[in-house]
């Protein structure tokens, strides 16, 4: 049985415009440039330089079926759960201050999970959700592979990429003005998105469950250091 949410300490941060990228967070399409759009802006080009903690979901029955699940809401499975706890035994020494996590149940069911032991303030961060995939959610994996369709999601009627990494790096940096060291709890292509801002010094899948941590280089701008907790 899947375990009831708690709400415990929930606060939710709506998906808000981000100043300086031209697109609109609530129908994910582009705008014209003009108010509330000027040039240049770091905040949504650039990661906030903060040592942080990054976990992706863990496994639902679509993971286990390698199904795309883009922002359908799918639950954990029972192997979802038991990574879930793993992580959160894993994690109860840790000092972490605040935990964010994505409004989609996945996510938030292992956030609510972890803290659990860690007894910290839950935000939910909506511009944590992962991109959205339309018309190719449901669809299998190996017919489109993970990192290609994230870069052709608006093929499929979804979020094109680049504005997808604008919301999701804005929607790092609003977890991490809250005090640290944050754990966002997350998806993949979330990560996806951290790897196309800045160097992460890692090849391959985010692991389900498997928590690390993100430090940035000194002295190298843009360079990251990850290594699993």
């Amino acid at each position: 049985m899947l375990p009831r949410f708690t709400g415990r300490s929930a606060v939710r941060v709506p998906l808000t415009p981000v100043s300086g990228c031209a697109w609109s967070p609530v129908c994910m399409g582009r705008v014209s440039e003009g108010a509330g759009a000027s040039a240049g802006s770091k905040e949504c080009k650039m990661l906030c330089r903060k040592r942080f903690y990054f976990l992706r979901h863990g496994q639902t029955d679509w993971n286990a079926k390698k199904l795309c699940q883009g922002q359908r809401d799918v639950p954990l499975n029972a192997l979802g759960i038991e990574q879930a706890h793993d992580a959160k035994r894993r994690l109860a020494d840790v000092p972490i201050a605040t935990v964010c996590s994505s409004p989609l149940s996945r996510a938030r069911q292992t956030a609510e999970i972890i803290n659990d032991a860690l007894k910290c303030p839950l935000v939910i961060v909506d511009a944590l959700k992962e991109i959205h995939f339309a018309a190719a959610e449901g669809e299998p994996l190996l017919r489109h592979p993970y990192e290609a369709l994230l870069r052709d999601a608006e093929r499929y009627g979804g979020e094109p990429f680049d504005v997808f990494v604008a919301r999701a790096v804005s929607g790092l940096n609003q977890a991490l003005a809250h005090p640290g060291p944050v754990l966002v709890v997350a998806h993949g292509g979330i990560f996806c998105a951290v790897q196309a801002r800045v160097r992460v010094d890692y090849d391959g899948d985010m692991t389900n469950g498997a928590p690390v941590c993100l430090e940035p280089v000194d002295g190298e701008e843009g360079a990251w250091r990850m290594q699993a907790v």
